[in-house]
């Protein structure tokens, strides 16, 4: 009796871990984001994804430019395409090793710059054979409002505008409380982000032997900001509640890139408050003593990551964009801004909120 005894308390404790493992297991999320200027993973433990709680188990980039391809005949590259896919596969595998993510509980996703290219059914294609999942598209819209959901804290939803600057466009959003006393998100889209805004102005680069010459580039950017300016001005024309709002979040790598770069900064702070001054010091410092960020990234691992990722190039024009984005916000004295720092994982906490059957959405 003692013996059966002892064997069905132990045949309990198996099944009650065997599902203890199961539930621990399925609180992990993690996702794959094919982006314009990489390929970026995420791992989340989830314990109240209502309130918010949950941890960042794992966050790495694989730097991948598949969308470089889009700006000059309107198609990624099948080199590129082979390359995402392998890259894709080989993190697929690591997840699942490392991190015990089951295999319905991972997302893969490109976005919305990615979206651009006429042949994006090849890549969708790549991804199901390499990890026979499929490949879901993120338009710039859905991006703006996982972003909003995903990112910022729920009380500024009424008082914040979000801006995303990516590698194929930036996109962000506000929220508004309508009669029903529902909220209503309203998207905001760029079709200029750090790498098609770079393309657009070395097309304007005439001689092709200037195309590397770093003073040329930099007068023919200056000469595109009326461009730009006139896009953002056409964008916030639309969406002109967005011009009211009292806070603005930003992410993205054009951000991230600032942040690290001249704040030198490395804090666990969610959101990081930014100064409009500093950010035209660093736009100064990025168009005439590069040499100072280069340097900094031989004794900085994070600053190496930049530099590593994007380019002078890439840099000035993500900060182009920055710059006019705040420009064209009126009275911004009077405004805070704010690095959203888990912007990069927004879109993937919003699945899970999405996905969720125990969980209603507010818009």
């Amino acid at each position: 009796m003692q013996d059966k005894y002892f064997l069905n308390s132990s045949f309990l404790l198996f099944i009650l871990f065997i599902s203890f493992e199961a539930f621990a297991q399925n609180s992990l999320y993690a996702g794959i984001e094919i982006g314009s200027k990489g390929i970026k993973i995420s791992v989340i433990d989830v314990n109240n994804i209502k309130k918010g709680d949950y941890d960042i188990l794992g966050y790495w980039t694989e730097n991948v430019g598949i969308a470089k391809g889009i700006s000059i005949d309107g198609n990624l590259a099948q080199e590129d395409i082979d390359k995402a896919g392998s890259v894709v596969a080989n993190n697929l595998a690591r997840i699942k090793n490392k991190y015990n993510v089951t295999n319905e509980n991972i997302y893969i996703v490109a976005s919305s710059g990615v979206a651009l290219a006429n042949n994006k059914q090849a890549l969708i294609d790549k991804i199901k054979i390499a990890t026979n999942k499929d490949l879901d598209f993120i338009s710039a819209e859905a991006e703006g409002k996982m972003l909003l959901k995903g990112s910022i804290p729920t009380t500024d939803y009424q008082d914040a505008i979000v801006l995303d600057i990516g590698g194929g466009n930036t996109k962000g959003g506000y929220v508004d409380v309508l009669n029903d006393n529902k909220f209503e998100f309203f998207p905001l889209k760029l079709d200029y982000g750090t790498i098609t805004l770079t393309e657009a102005i070395n097309k304007t680069i005439v001689i092709p032997r200037e195309t590397n010459d770093m003073q040329v580039y930099k007068e023919k950017s200056f000469e595109y900001s009326p461009v730009l300016r006139e896009k953002i001005k056409e964008m916030l024309k639309t969406k002109p509640l967005s011009l009211q709002k009292k806070k603005i979040y930003l992410s993205g790598g054009a951000i991230w890139a600032f942040v690290t770069l001249y704040y030198n900064n490395n804090s666990d702070d969610h959101f990081i408050p930014l100064k409009m001054e500093d950010i035209v010091n660093y736009d100064a410092i990025l168009k005439n003593n590069f040499v100072k960020y280069e340097n900094l990234a031989k004794a900085s691992t994070e600053a190496d990551k930049v530099i590593s990722t994007y380019s002078q190039k890439h840099l000035i024009s993500g900060n182009n964009i920055l710059i006019a984005c705040l420009e064209s916000i009126p009275d911004l004295k009077s405004k805070k801004i704010y690095f959203a720092k888990e912007g990069q994982i927004a879109w993937l906490v919003s699945y899970v909120v999405d996905r969720s059957k125990k969980i209603k959405n507010n818009f």
